[in-house]
């Protein structure tokens, strides 16, 4: 795993907690740079200073853009590549609309994501060359109960990240990563049994492994995974009686 990691700068924004951290480690283990930014600058401060290799804290707010173009301004390398893993989460019906919560979602997980993304892509094409990296969900690939706001903003990204792929060229690499259950803070909210859920480490490996094979499009656990790519296939009748 080391060769493809050994030396290259990259940005991971949400690194503080479950997916973000584990794939922090993973990374640093692998020889990364890493600039790590997430709201909580003591927990990144403890994490880059735990990690075997070297690491810069760059915190940020992502529902406030300056912070963010603040966070970017500390990167003072040529960037390998970027990872959007930073998620809000709480389950809520359209019966128990929280409208706060719902606005909260969106502006963190998709457009929080936009506000990173205008940091990076520029200055990836300036230097014409590049790695996008957006972790999705499988939440965002149909419409589910529980999962207004988090599975709308979820469904944005993996919208933008398609239109990235469009619209860049061959030398920034985009890829978009749809997990399905992760156990972290966020999921410990859910009252109801999260099937195939995996441990952030678990995660964190099979996220790599997908950035490794590099395609643009990349789902697990795989079992998981083909039930909701099987739902897209059903007429709306059927999937919303069997939902």
């Amino acid at each position: 795993m080391s060769d493809p990691w050994r030396g290259k700068c990259y940005w991971l924004v949400g690194a503080s907690e479950g997916l973000g951290r584990a794939l922090a480690e993973r990374l640093s283990a692998a020889g990364a740079t890493l600039y790590l930014s997430a709201r909580n600058a003591d927990r990144l401060q403890e994490l880059a200073d735990a990690l075997p290799g070297p690491a810069v804290v760059a915190p940020l707010d992502l529902r406030d853009a300056a912070t963010v173009a603040k966070a970017f301004a500390r990167i003072d390398r040529p960037l390998d590549g970027m990872i959007f893993c930073a998620g809000l989460y709480e389950p809520l019906d359209a019966a128990h609309w929280d409208a706060d919560a719902v606005e909260a979602m969106c502006d963190v997980n998709f457009t929080g994501a936009a506000r990173v993304l205008g940091q990076a892509v520029p200055a990836m094409l300036a230097q014409g060359r590049g790695h996008i990296v957006l972790i999705g969900s499988l939440a965002g690939l149909v419409g589910l109960p529980r999962s207004i706001g988090y599975g709308a903003s979820k469904a944005g990204v993996i919208h933008m990240a398609e239109s990235l792929r469009a619209d860049l060229p061959d030398a920034i690499k985009v890829q978009v990563i749809n997990p399905g259950f992760i156990k972290t803070r966020l999921t410990d909210k859910n009252d109801f049994k999260m099937p195939f859920i995996l441990s952030a480490e678990d995660a964190a490996a099979r996220t790599v492994r997908l950035m490794e094979r590099g395609r643009f499009r990349g789902y697990y656990p795989w079992r998981f995974a083909a039930l909701f790519r099987a739902a897209r296939l059903l007429p709306d009748w059927l999937y919303f009686r069997l939902v």
